[in-house]
């Protein structure tokens, strides 16, 4: 079995005047994350650590923020490119975990559309994402409500040339 781990992470900046999109859903909030594309922090840590198992290098390597061919992107698009190079490369994902970091919005009552909305996309049952949240306990930037990060984790596992995937 040939099985690859990867790590990403992200963190955006909140400003008035954007709109909040995580986990590919629009959060009603008074900010929303600052960044070339949506800024989807979630997206973009998962996007991380898929190319980091793969050894693809990470987000903006791929898509550079001096493009404006992402400018205000969908970061799901975005994923969905990631994952044809996977499955160019023959690499199937297996399982991802997350954890966002955010003072507010509350994350937990949104991770269930978050799961509904990215699980297809990575190819994987729902119960094979895991999306969590934290506070960072009213320190730093992500303490004081100015910026959200994420980390996650991903698994991969490349797949035998007989096998469908």
């Amino acid at each position: 079995m040939d099985i690859r781990i990867g790590l990403g992470y992200d963190l955006h900046r909140l400003a008035e005047g954007r709109r909040l999109v995580l986990g590919g859903v629009e959060i009603s909030f008074s900010k929303g994350l600052v960044g070339h594309s949506d800024a989807d922090v979630l997206v973009h840590a998962i996007i991380d650590a898929l190319l980091g198992a793969a050894g693809e290098g990470d987000i903006g390597g791929l898509f550079p923020d001096a493009d404006p061919r992402f400018k205000d992107a969908d970061s799901r698009t975005l994923l969905a490119a990631v994952m044809d190079r996977l499955r160019s490369k023959r690499l199937a994902v297996r399982h991802v975990d997350c954890v966002v970091v955010a003072e507010a919005p509350r994350i937990g009552p949104h991770a269930a559309r978050m799961k509904d909305a990215l699980a297809p996309l990575l190819g994987l049952a729902p119960d094979r994402l895991g999306i969590k949240a934290k506070t960072n306990e009213g320190t730093g930037l992500i303490g004081e409500g100015a910026a959200i990060a994420c980390w996650a984790v991903a698994l991969l596992e490349s797949i035998d040339p007989a096998e469908r995937f």
